[in-house]
């Protein structure tokens, strides 16, 4: 059984679906049809019958509202290749208000050198935000690609900025 909800934020809503008590996809509201697309290439024909866990939607809420860390230990239910989910992994121990460039998380995934297919891994993320893939960013500190959008990824690290060792961000 699967559960929907539709949360709003300042950077535009948040779709977010859960298996029982974990996250199994969250995406802008405007890039939802793709999440569902990958959903249902995992499971199958989706029905959301199941009511949101409170949990996890005042979590995500507190998030957006300067409660940064709210979301570190969040359970995530996602599927990918051996690749993706190291990446994945190694995405989540980036802190709050802080960004690495593609090679360092390469390197952390343990393929040093493989830069692309690290982006390529992080524009997979099927739950973003919770999967920080935003604190990403090029080596010289220009921002790059992000599957909400430029603008959504800039909002991210500003809003999560207060609470640390941010690099400036350099415009491309």
């Amino acid at each position: 059984m699967f559960a929907k909800i539709e949360i709003p934020s300042p950077a535009g809503a948040l779709v977010a679906v859960a298996r029982g008590e974990a996250l199994c996809a969250l995406a802008f509201a405007d890039h939802w049809p793709k999440s569902l697309m990958h959903l249902e290439g995992r499971f199958g024909p989706v029905e959301f019958s199941a009511p949101f866990p409170k949990n996890l939607a005042s979590r995500l809420r507190a998030y957006l509202h300067g409660e940064l860390t709210a979301m570190d230990d969040l359970e995530v239910d996602v599927d990918g290749t051996p690749f993706q989910m190291r990446v994945w992994k190694a995405l989540r121990t980036i802190p709050v208000g802080e960004t690495i460039s593609y090679r360092e998380l390469a390197r952390r995934a343990g393929a040093p050198g493989a830069e692309r297919a690290v982006g390529n891994a992080n524009g997979k993320n099927p739950v973003g935000l919770v999967i920080p893939c935003h604190r990403v960013i090029h080596a010289d500190g220009t921002i790059g690609g992000y599957g909400g959008g430029i603008p959504r990824k800039e909002w991210l690290l500003k809003h999560e900025r207060p609470h640390a060792k941010v690099r400036p961000l350099r415009q491309a």
